[in-house]
């Protein structure tokens, strides 16, 4: 029996996992909150279902063949969906290899710019950022409990195509908000695909892997490189105070770290392809 990827929210990360395995012959089972977004990936030759999670899967059974699983959705208000409707189906899956929970380096909450890496203690100080550390837990306890090959990633912010700060600037919607100290950490879609590759090839059920690039970097020096790239006028800096962020906004800037990125390198032997968003952006360019 070949190898069969199972994912939880097939959105923009997995779906980048999901094309490289398919082409490699892996099947791919995936969830779309809709019946449109599931048609979309059938489209791609996907076995293709709905799970929006306010209710489980019509049919359970489709989660059996999964060697490798992959949790890709959001922490809903009150817990890990997939957890609450299918975490007794997932303990008892008879082939299961390699577990994926994709998680947020925002759990660490706010370190005033210094650097965390995965012993550090998590604070996290965002609602958002606390629901995922809920279900974190969540997930290692079913790794402890039952044996599932339960591993955790931290992602920073992801970028990739069509979600990067040179199409801000080609919008006019990008924005050089100063504020000082700030820095952010970010990693590119294909940097997440290659570690969850890696760590598939050699699996650590319990372990937990920041997912960042070498470089964090103040954002107004991402926009304006951006800027520069594209040949464009760089956008002036606006203070933090004077900035009139919604509050969603607002809550981005509430944290800075810097987030090491060490084990994903000696563990899983991974190189990143994008060691800071200039090659990233360049690339994309």
């Amino acid at each position: 029996m070949g190898d069969t990827l199972f994912c939880f929210g097939l959105g923009f990360s997995a779906k980048v996992l999901a094309a490289r395995l398919h082409a490699e012959g892996w099947d791919v089972i995936g969830t779309s909150r809709s019946l449109e977004k599931a048609a979309n990936l059938a489209a791609l030759g996907y076995d293709s279902h709905v799970f929006d999670g306010t209710a489980p899967l019509s049919d359970p059974s489709v989660l059996a063949p999964a060697t490798h699983m992959l949790i890709s959705v959001p922490a809903e208000e009150d817990a890990d969906a997939v957890l609450r409707w299918h975490s007794e189906h997932i303990a008892r899956l008879p082939n299961l290899k390699w577990l994926g929970y994709l998680s947020t380096t925002g759990v660490y909450g706010d370190r005033a710019g210094g650097w965390v890496d995965e012993t550090t203690p998590i604070n996290p100080t965002q609602g958002r950022s606390r629901r995922r550390a809920e279900a974190e837990a969540g997930w290692l306890r079913l790794q402890a409990e039952h044996g599932v090959p339960v591993h955790v990633f931290r992602l920073a912010g992801i970028y990739g195509p069509g979600r990067n700060q040179l199409e801000g600037i080609k919008r006019g919607t990008a924005h050089r908000i100063n504020k000082p100290g700030q820095v952010f950490c970010r990693i590119h879609v294909a940097d997440i695909a290659s570690v969850l590759q890696a760590s598939m090839a050699r699996p650590n059920p319990g372990a937990i892997y920041n997912l960042a690039d070498d470089e964090p970097a103040p954002p107004q020096d991402v926009v304006a490189y951006a800027a520069e790239l594209l040949k464009l006028p760089v956008p002036p800096e606006i203070p933090f105070a004077a900035a009139n962020l919604s509050p969603m906004a607002a809550s981005f800037y509430a944290d800075s770290r810097r987030v090491r990125n060490d084990r994903i390198k000696t563990e899983l032997g991974v190189t990143l392809q994008y060691p800071t968003y200039r090659e990233g952006l360049a690339a994309l360019l």
